[in-house]
Parts: C-alpha cells; structure tokens; sequence
C-alpha cells in the first residue's frame, strides 16, 4: 500500500511525503501584513501555521516561481538557503544564486533518491500564471509531477490558470492519482482576468487529470483571492466530485493510502 502526506501550512505551502522524502512547496513563513510588488501591494491576512523552525529539513523545494511574494516571501528565500535541492524556473535560477536552484525544464525530469532504494522522478510541467498573452507581465511559472515505482502520481499545479495547459498535462502524462492546485481565482490590477484557476475551473481540472483525491492550495490567506473553500466546495459538489475533494484547515495534515502506484 503507497501513502502520500499533505500538511498544509497556508497559501501555497505544503510539506508533501512521499516515497521517504519530504517535499516543500513555495514556501511562505512571513507574517501577516502589506508586501509590495512594483507599483502594487499584496496584501497576506495570515499567517503560516508552522514556522521554518518547527518545519525542519526537507530533502527538495518544489518552487513554482520566485518573482511574487505570495509564493516566495523573505523566510521563504531564506529557507532556501538551508534546502539540498530547489527545483525551478530557469528565471528563478538567474535570479537567486545563493540557493541550490536548479532549473526543471517543461518536460524535463530529475530523480531524488528514496530511502528504500528507489527514486522519486520530478518532472517540470508547464504552467501559464494569467490568460493568454500576458507570461510578459507575471513572469515563468512552473508546476511538476511526481513520480515513482509504487507510488502514487502527484500533480502540483503551480500558479496555473489555464485548463489548457491542464489539458495538455493530462494527455502526455496523466491520469494523477493526487492533484494539488492552485485556486482561488486571484486577481491583479496588472490584467484582465484570473491569475490562478477558478473553483469551476479547478473542478474541470480534476476530470480532465483523472484525479482520485484533489486538495486545493492558495486559495486564502491573501487578500487578492476572490473564491476560497466554500466556492470551492460549491463547484466540486455541482460537478458530482464532491468526494474527491480534500480542502484542508491550516496546520491539518491529510493521508492518503491505497493507491497502486506508479
């Protein structure tokens, strides 16, 4: 029987285990308060439900992108620094030479060893932060998809607000037994439209992934959010997928078992 463990700890952070290792994605420890970007301010309305400290090491960060302070914030770039392994954009790897940042390629896969002998196999995934035409201004965003023999197949989303992308996802390298996704239809002055999936589209996603459980990140805790866990609850009920979703409480920590692996 394979296990996958998700504790979430707010916005888009989470301490996946999986395979023996711990995984970390984005990481955000700040606490609540104004964090400008350019000529905008983010407002976060609160905070981590553990710190870096109480976190411990991790044997990998999955880090969808460094530009934003939502998904990369002072403590998180810090927490970096005490990382082995910082999986990325080639634009993070530019951009934060101190930290161990290695740039995953859409498509391209690297593999973590695993304490029983075995390796997780990461793989970059596109991922497009905003609609159509706009990577200008929001910058490269990745996602991944995790892998291995007898594990289950876990797809972390990123800020992604294309079901096309989740579309082409799917049809190379799907069905995911796990789906962690980034909701909450954030919305930017900077352009027209959602910069991450709406509840609907989260729903949409999971049918196209064929995924058995789905547990939604970054849908709180900032003020540029406009759905959280009750729209959410809302769409997976009226798309009859109300039993795959697992919206989890800060600090909570989800198993999940039973799958056949990969």
């Amino acid at each position: 029987m394979t296990r996958l463990t998700v504790t979430y700890l707010g916005g888009p952070t989470a301490l996946l285990e999986l395979g023996g290792l711990r995984l970390l994605t984005d990481p955000t420890f700040d606490d609540p308060g104004e964090y400008p970007i350019g000529n905008r301010v983010l407002v976060k309305t609160a905070g981590s439900a553990l710190g870096a400290e109480q976190l411990g090491p991790v044997d990998a960060v999955l880090l969808s992108h460094d530009q934003h302070p939502d998904n990369l914030d002072r403590a998180g770039r810090a927490y970096l620094d005490t990382a082995p392994t910082v999986l990325s954009t080639a634009s993070a790897e530019q951009r934060l030479p101190a930290a161990a940042v290695r740039a995953l390629a859409n498509w391209s896969s690297v593999e973590l060893p695993r304490p029983d002998g075995g390796v997780l196999r990461v793989t970059g995934v596109p991922a497009q932060h905003g609609p159509d035409g706009t990577e200008h201004l929001v910058g490269e965003v990745t996602g991944f998809l995790l892998a291995g023999a007898g594990l289950p197949t876990v797809y972390v989303s990123g800020d992604n607000a294309s079901l096309a992308v989740v579309r082409t996802i799917a049809d190379r390298l799907g069905p995911v037994d796990v789906a962690l996704l980034f909701a909450g239809a954030a919305r930017t002055p900077l352009v027209d439209g959602p910069l991450t999936l709406t509840s609907e589209e989260a729903a949409q996603a999971a049918l196209l992934l064929g995924a058995a459980r789905v547990v939604p990140l970054h849908f709180e805790q900032w003020g540029h959010f406009t759905e959280g866990a009750p729209s959410l609850r809302q769409a997976f009920e009226r798309a009859g997928l109300a039993e795959r979703l697992r919206l989890p409480g800060p600090g909570e920590r989800i198993e999940f078992t039973g799958f056949t692996g990969s």
